[in-house]
């Protein structure tokens, strides 16, 4: 999974969260989900949301109605800590559509209450559903077991386009890069460019730009940057990372990653890793 948000400062406290990966028949959907606990005391630092290309729902049991994050090209500050203790899920385009009935693009760039997307009665049941349980394990399984019955995979077929769904996957996964004979990624700064996708797909540039606006709400070429960001943000995560491993995840050059880092999280490269440094110390 992506990494959703970090503090705006460093905590007061332990941060722990677990992640688990979905099993096959929710892949397509789900991309993930985790457990989260901040220790309570003192003040709680704000929240910077993180650009993201998922929408991610989110289930506090510390008070907090539970809510949908949409997808995001640039980071969010909010002036108090959001969420404290409650399970983050990662959803899809296609997720959105066979969970929560709701295409992406009416969530992106913004943040709705599950009750409008869910009714309030479905939203409270699962909250309470999931705040049983004593350990995560226990929780994870009422979370598999309620994701399951609440596909509507009907939904997706009516209003998708499996080739822009292909795409979408397809800019997430740096692995599956076209490759010159040397091993390098093929394209300026080892970017998959959103001309060479289209050209792999067979259709047009803005057959795919199109597509996008109307089931993710972001551009490819938007979708394209928040991917590259989020996996310098990954490699950042690493104990032995460098900022010379985060400008190998598609970056021309270190001025090139200082640029985006600042655009996109509001600081520098050395602050970003000095913050999810400190995040995946804590994390357990």
């Amino acid at each position: 999974m992506s990494i959703h948000s970090l503090p705006g400062e460093p905590r007061p406290g332990p941060y722990r969260s677990v992640a688990v990966a979905p099993g096959p028949h929710l892949r397509p959907y789900v991309l993930g989900w985790a457990g989260f606990r901040a220790e309570a005391g003192g003040t709680e630092p704000p929240t910077r949301m993180l650009p993201l290309n998922a929408a991610t729902l989110i289930v506090d049991f510390a008070g907090g109605d539970p809510i949908v994050t949409g997808p995001r090209s640039a980071v969010t500050l909010s002036s108090r800590a959001l969420w404290r203790h409650g399970v983050a899920v990662g959803l899809t385009p296609a997720g959105m559509s066979a969970l929560l009935g709701t295409p992406m693009r009416e969530v992106a760039g913004t943040t709705v209450p599950l009750a409008d997307l869910l009714g309030a009665a479905r939203a409270e049941e699962l909250t309470g559903r999931l705040m049983e349980p004593s350990s995560w394990p226990a929780r994870f399984g009422v979370l598999e077991r309620w994701l399951a019955a609440a596909l509507r995979p009907a939904a997706v077929a009516a209003g998708s386009d499996g080739l822009v769904m292909h795409a979408w996957h397809r800019l997430q996964q740096p692995a599956a890069w076209p490759r010159e004979p040397d091993g390098r990624p093929r394209g300026p700064g080892g970017r998959l460019t959103v001309e060479a996708l289209a050209g792999e797909l067979g259709v047009s540039r803005r057959y795919l730009e199109l597509g996008f606006r109307r089931l993710v709400g972001l551009t490819p070429k938007t979708v394209a940057r928040v991917a590259r960001f989020q996996r310098a943000v990954q490699a950042l995560s690493h104990p032995s990372a460098t900022l010379a491993g985060a400008v190998a995840c598609g970056y021309a050059d270190q001025p090139h990653l200082t640029r985006e880092v600042r655009t996109m999280a509001g600081m520098t490269p050395k602050q970003l890793f000095a913050f999810v440094q400190d995040t995946a110390r804590l994390a357990h």
